[in-house]
């Protein structure tokens, strides 16, 4: 579904107002945009960041022209079948359907900016153009139909804790405390350790050359000892400051020494020694550099994601040369954007919506602006569509600078973040084939990757699945109950401060292992009744799922994971909610009776019985798909805004809490 997002006048001071008419004054009749108005009742609205960048600089700038028709890949995916579809599919399906949308919807602009010699480039993952020009241009492309708005294209500094990692003695021969803490060893000794996942770094770069990072580098080949870099790696900014590095930018570069160090902390591992830093030592890395000396821009941010939503050469067409079947599977993103500087809001979480639709994880350091409230606030962190990361030292305590929840940038008042984990003096890998600590949200979003990484070779069946993946990860993190940011006088997990808890990949691989199965069976007096709407909702995380019943009255929820649940049936009204508990491995049925019956059979109403244990009457083997021919699976779905859910009583048995140190 095409959808128009809102146009309206910004009003400037009056010297701008009369700067931008003189300069589009100053355009010659051919150099009018094509279709515009000669006297147009509404302009396209212009960012006041990019309004006062115009008037104070003199010379051409960059800045985004958003347009107005925006593709909306859900609802493109809802309409093909292909909501519940594979990774894959759903990736290849979006790729073409965005760049069609984009080539068609901008083709008369970008034919007037080529005849006027105009610096742009064209994005599909939003309809937009990033442009090179002055007040002029702006004022002539505000009258364009066809644009909503113009938006600023700022240059944003890396938030740092501290500065670039320096080099340091070689770490012991343990992983460091964060990879400890996080109880990754135990998942190792299991066998899984990451293999067949492709983990994407947006940062300043990596060295591919370091020692704990070329073998798992996707481009290099083992057997042959060569290396394939189209792709497999893609530099924004080409060959800005690559004065160490290879000039060639088709070539991975890291220019500020952030990136090597995240990409070390989700895989490293180090043959010279045996040591592994990262969590998941077996997984492949591609990367994207989004940063020039430390400096992105929501250009290069989109640029990237472009990338690994469908990977191209260096030099290839992003919208004809990618390939979405070498997209990752997991995306980490230790950086931020805030509107205060000028990034647009709306723009970059139409973004990770695209992403999160193509199946590919979203995760994000939570921010370092704490310790204040409601500090997680900058895109892209603050979106509900990512899994954002806090900070906790070696002791298991918040850091000082995590930024804490809840989100009213927004007015969502959403909790954040959803999970902490180590990030303070982390020790990994710095270019030149060295380590070294750091500390950082942008420390801690690289121990989830790596765990999601983890999680996902241990139970392949869950690559793609987000809601269910981020569930895991959650309902398995180890409590840790506080209330400094309003919720409330008694100390509750989840909360804004650490989410839902430490991160603890061994329990969300315990857990993922062992699902259970819930079956409801609505009836009533004249039997069972079919069509009826049952809601199962996890009472930790919040995450509902629907599915309808069948002619014997039934759904089936299979791959239920630890912990306490509410179910309700919906006719004309929703039965009160029976709550039940499940166990690792455990399949528990409900009976609900819907009592009020009618003369029309749609309107119903009813009182649930108790849960009972009992076997499904037609058992499926583990994390086999969902439904019938005739009744479509179970459907996930979240909580919206800011709703403050319960935490039960929940321990893994099958992995202990505690690190292993």
């Amino acid at each position: 579904m095409i959808f128009s997002l809102l146009r309206r006048v910004t009003f400037l001071a009056l010297p701008l107002l009369l700067a931008l008419w003189l300069g589009a004054l100053s355009l010659s009749a051919q150099e009018q945009v094509p279709d515009a108005d000669d006297e147009p009742a509404v302009l396209a609205a212009i960012a006041p960041a990019l309004a006062q960048q115009l008037a104070t600089t003199d010379g051409p700038v960059s800045f985004l022209v958003i347009l107005e028709d925006q593709p909306d890949s859900a609802t493109f995916l809802a309409r093909a079948g292909l909501r519940n579809g594979a990774r894959e599919a759903k990736g290849a399906a979006i790729y073409g359907y965005l760049t069609d949308f984009a080539r068609t919807s901008q083709s008369s602009l970008r034919a007037w900016l080529d005849a006027q010699g105009i610096v742009y480039r064209s994005f599909y993952i939003v309809n937009a153009l990033e442009v090179q020009g002055d007040a002029a241009l702006a004022a002539a492309l505000r009258t364009h139909s066809a644009v909503n708005r113009l938006a600023a294209n700022p240059a944003v500094t890396l938030s740092l804790i501290d500065s670039p990692a320096q080099r340091t003695a070689n770490p012991p021969p343990d992983p460091p405390y964060g990879i400890r803490y996080a109880n990754a060893p135990t998942v190792w000794s299991l066998g899984y350790r990451g293999q067949g996942i492709v983990i994407a770094s947006q940062d300043t770069g990596v060295d591919w050359t370091h020692p704990a990072l070329r073998d798992s580098y996707r481009g290099w080949i083992t057997t042959t000892q060569t290396v394939t870099h189209p792709y497999n790696w893609y530099d924004y900014w080409g060959t800005a400051n690559r004065q160490n590095c290879d000039p060639d930018p088709q070539v991975p570069c890291d220019d500020y020494g952030h990136g090597t160090h995240t990409v070390g902390t989700m895989l490293g591992k180090d043959p010279r020694n045996g040591l592994i830093v990262g969590m998941a030592p077996e997984a492949q890395w591609i990367g994207c550099r989004n940063m020039n000396r430390g400096d992105g821009t929501p250009g290069s941010y989109m640029g990237c994601f472009e990338f690994f939503l469908a990977p191209f050469p260096q030099n290839g067409d992003p919208q004809t040369d990618g390939d979405p079947s070498k997209a990752p599977h997991i995306i980490n993103n230790s950086w931020y954007c805030p509107p205060s500087e000028g990034c647009d809001y709306d723009s970059l979480r139409q973004v990770v919506q695209t992403v999160r639709d193509a199946g590919q994880l979203i995760v994000v350091s939570g921010g370092n602006d704490g310790p204040g409230c409601s500090s997680v606030k900058h895109p892209i962190t603050a979106y509900p569509e990512v899994f954002s990361v806090g900070a906790h030292n070696s002791g298991g305590g918040i850091t000082g600078f995590s930024s804490r929840g809840p989100v009213t940038a927004d007015g969502s008042g959403r909790m954040k973040p959803q999970i902490a984990a180590a990030g303070d003096s982390v020790q990994s890998t710095i270019p030149g084939g060295g380590y070294g600590n750091s500390s950082g949200t942008s420390m801690a979003s690289p121990h989830v990757a790596g765990a999601a990484a983890l999680l996902w070779s241990a139970v392949p069946q869950l690559i793609g699945q987000l809601d269910e993946t981020e569930q895991i990860l959650m309902k398995s993190a180890t409590p840790v109950p506080h209330n400094g940011c309003g919720e409330g006088p008694v100390p509750v997990s989840p909360n804004n401060t650490y989410g839902h808890g430490r991160l603890n990949v061994a329990a969300a691989v315990g857990m993922a292992l062992y699902p259970g199965t819930i079956t409801t069976t609505v009836t009533s007096f004249l039997g069972p009744l079919a069509g009826i709407t049952v809601t199962l909702t996890d009472k930790q995380t919040g995450l509902l799922r629907t599915g309808v019943s069948d002619g014997a009255g039934q759904v089936i929820f299979q791959r239920v994971y630890s912990g306490s649940y509410g179910i309700t049936a919906q006719g004309t009204w929703t039965s009160p909610e029976t709550a039940l508990t499940l166990r690792p491995d455990e399949a528990q049925g409900v009976e609900i009776e819907l009592t009020k019956i009618y003369y029309f059979p749609h309107m119903l109403g009813g009182i649930p019985t108790q849960p009972v244990s009992v076997q499904p009457p037609h058992p499926t083997p583990p994390h086999s798909r969902e439904g019938t021919a005739s009744t479509p699976p179970p459907q996930w779905g979240r909580l919206g805004g800011g709703e403050q859910l319960p935490q039960p009583e929940f321990k893994s048995s099958a992995f202990s809490e505690k690190p292993n140190f």
